[in-house]
């Protein structure tokens, strides 16, 4: 093989490492940020195919992807002195990947332990009763506080959600004392409605019989036909007091 022939080889050689090199393909949800002497290139790369002066560029990929991060349990002091356990899960994504790579230096990390620190500070402004209950009310301001905070490195917080809450077993049971005692007193309010309406329905009868008496007897009469039906082999039915004045005077007469 001649020189020029070696001569060429090798140019055609390091034509393909360099295009090897070069060509970069980023995925429908991927963008590359380009450093070109270490200057920032003013826009990303992507999605597709793309072209890199190799050793004069670099390429860090980013994911635009949602990410879900789990925040660990955090200890917390309520607003009314109760300590509680609290975890949590945020959902974000990068919505500009420039300040991802060039504000921070990890935006996972970063994210995660604003997420940590605003979940202590808001859960220990709220009551336990207001976290158990009011559970979106908390999710939506963390929300907006989170977000706010990464804002500057092109992350946008979506969601963040209270997953558990674990409080003291002491507590537990004082809860379920104070549940209880709440389902008794229901109970008794229901009752005395329950005895209080049919006072009023008893009273509104007697109006009716204090008016017109015969009501008196036909409801006797009434009573006697429900005894009538009755499987009993003895049967005890009161008598009227003027049929048994009646009686005894008649008794008394013959006698």
């Amino acid at each position: 093989m001649t020189a020029v022939g070696i001569a060429l080889a090798v140019v055609l050689l390091l034509l393909v490492l360099f295009l090897v090199s070069a060509i970069k393909v980023a995925r429908e949800y991927e963008r590359a940020i380009v450093f070109r002497l270490g200057r920032l290139f003013p826009q990303p790369k992507g999605p597709g195919l793309f072209l890199l002066i190799p050793i004069i560029d670099r390429m860090v990929r980013i994911d635009l992807r949602t990410i879900t991060s789990v925040i660990p349990p955090q200890e917390v002091i309520t607003k009314d002195n109760v300590p509680a356990k609290v975890n949590a899960v945020a959902y974000f994504r990068i919505v500009d990947p420039n300040a991802a790579v060039v504000q921070i230096e990890n935006y996972a990390v970063a994210t995660s332990q604003i997420a940590q620190t605003t979940l202590r500070a808001v859960l220990g402004q709220h009551s336990l009763d207001e976290l158990l209950s009011e559970r979106e009310k908390i999710n939506a301001i963390l929300q907006g506080i989170i977000d706010e905070q990464t804002a500057p490195w092109g992350i946008k917080v979506s969601i963040v959600e209270v997953r558990d809450v674990e409080i003291p077993q002491g507590m537990q049971m004082a809860m379920a004392r104070q549940a209880e005692a709440e389902r008794e007193r229901r109970a008794k309010v229901i009752n005395a409605e329950g005895e209080f309406q049919a006072s009023e329905r008893l009273k509104d009868a007697a109006l009716v019989i204090e008016t017109h008496p015969i009501a008196l007897q036909l409801r006797y009469l009434q009573t006697l036909l429900e005894l009538g039906s009755s499987q009993a082999t003895t049967i005890v039915f009161p008598a009227p007091l003027d049929v048994v004045s009646l009686f005894l005077r008649r008794h008394g007469t013959e006698s």
